[in-house]
């Protein structure tokens, strides 16, 4: 949950499984990707008959200034156990069902979505957040190039729909995330620690990036341990930053 735990991006361990690749989609039949969409990653030895991979959640697909369809999720999870950030690894959806609260979305059921192929690749991994050790305090999060052959952007995704940005609301409100582990699940905002907010909404390993919201606005991505880093926050970071991903605004 944390970075030491890979902070809900955990490995996965699979056995007997074989599977087989597919042309990627066409233009006719995208794939439909958003905050709350399940996504696969460092499968090893590869995508087709992996033994092991890593999950995690998008927290919101959108357009940057130069047009580019891009996704946002968790920096964490795409750093190595050596600290190696991973720009340029491919990503894939998680073709597995998400699971509920009470019922998380079983790890080794996690699936690469072969037909489609990869939906993109990594162009910026952020500070991730070091809760838990003397590292330095980052927002969190990652951009994705999505491959505009393959997926096409959606504002709903499970129980939540992105409508619209903003701030996280008064303390006391009620929120939710949508997580490719455990669903929709909602709980209040308790407070702020430094960069981030407080929330008792409940995550488990794999809803690392799920969008936070507040009805239909987009107020955060949860990385674990009942803290979420603000989306405006991320945004202000992408902006000054420059590159892919600067200018982010939602696609639909």
């Amino acid at each position: 949950m944390l970075r030491t735990l890979r902070a809900l991006g955990l490995a996965a361990l699979l056995t007997g499984m074989s599977l087989i690749a597919a042309p990627p989609a066409g233009a006719d039949t995208l794939t439909p990707v958003g905050g709350g969409t399940g996504i696969i990653f460092r499968l090893q030895p590869t995508p087709e008959a992996p033994t092991s991979f890593y999950i995690c959640t998008l927290t919101a697909v959108g357009r940057d200034s130069a047009g580019n369809l891009v996704a946002l999720t968790n920096a964490h999870c795409f750093i190595d156990e050596q600290g190696n950030k991973l720009v340029g690894a491919s990503v894939y959806r998680d073709t597995s069902p998400a699971g509920t609260a009470f019922a998380p979305a079983p790890i080794p059921d996690s699936r690469p979505d072969l037909q489609t192929g990869p939906i993109g690749t990594v162009t910026y991994v952020g500070t991730p957040n070091n809760l838990l050790n003397s590292g330095p305090k980052g927002l969190d999060y990652a951009v994705i190039k999505l491959d505009e052959s393959r997926v096409a952007a959606t504002n709903t995704v499970g129980g939540v729909t992105i409508a619209s940005i903003g701030a996280p609301p008064a303390n006391g409100t009620r929120m939710c995330k949508q997580g490719h582990r455990t669903g929709l699940t909602c709980a209040i905002k308790l407070g702020t620690n430094g960069i981030w907010f407080t929330h008792l909404i409940w995550t488990d390993g794999g809803d690392s990036g799920s969008p936070v919201v507040v009805g239909q606005t987009l107020v955060g991505n949860a990385w674990g341990a009942q803290h979420s880093s603000p989306i405006l926050s991320i945004i202000d970071e992408l902006n000054a930053n420059g590159g892919v991903g600067a200018g982010f605004h939602l696609a639909s």
